[in-house]
């Protein structure tokens, strides 16, 4: 049982921004560069989020950093910091 002084910590990832074509959202490229887990060869592995941009002040090509958030909407769960 959690206690109610323990904070649940956000998620924060950057990324450059791809696509900032909708109101008030962007599109984020997250890259990672990760180990299999069986051959031990390195990878980037990338993945695109949604994210919040109230202001639509972010532009393609930016690099920004995302932070986990409440459902905005049914894929927006991240807003920019």
């Amino acid at each position: 049982m959690k206690k109610d002084t323990e904070k649940k910590l956000k998620k924060v990832l950057s990324g450059v921004v791809v696509s900032d074509k909708m109101d008030k959202t962007v599109v984020v490229k997250v890259n990672r560069f990760v180990k299999h887990p069986v051959y031990g060869k390195f990878l980037n592995k990338s993945k695109k989020y949604k994210a919040h941009d109230p202001e639509n002040v972010h532009k393609v090509g930016d690099k920004v950093d995302i932070e986990e958030t409440r459902p905005i909407s049914k894929d927006k769960h991240f807003k920019v910091i």
